[in-house]
């Protein structure tokens, strides 16, 4: 039985839930992306919740929880004020 190969999404999606930061530059060169930024929204629309760094040294990502503000102002986005506060 042959191996089903994964998408570069799903690759990139497998790295980020390991838990450690990614820089942009290793986005660009191991997975052969265009443009990582464009990846990252990508999975960020799939309901990740992906945190930026930008340092002298470049940028750099990783997954995190949301916040109780974050979770409340899409609750208010799809719901209206509904007497949801942060």
């Amino acid at each position: 039985m042959a191996r089903t190969k994964l998408s570069k999404t799903e690759k990139v999606r497998n790295l980020f839930t390991k838990g450690n930061s990614v820089t942009w530059k290793s986005l660009r060169n191991t997975f052969d992306l265009k443009s990582p930024a464009a990846m990252v929204g990508k999975l960020r629309n799939e309901g990740m919740m992906i945190y930026e760094n930008r340092t002298s040294a470049g940028v750099s990502y990783r997954v995190g929880t949301p916040s109780k503000a974050v979770i409340a102002a899409g609750q208010t986005a799809l719901f209206g004020a509904q007497g949801y506060s942060a």
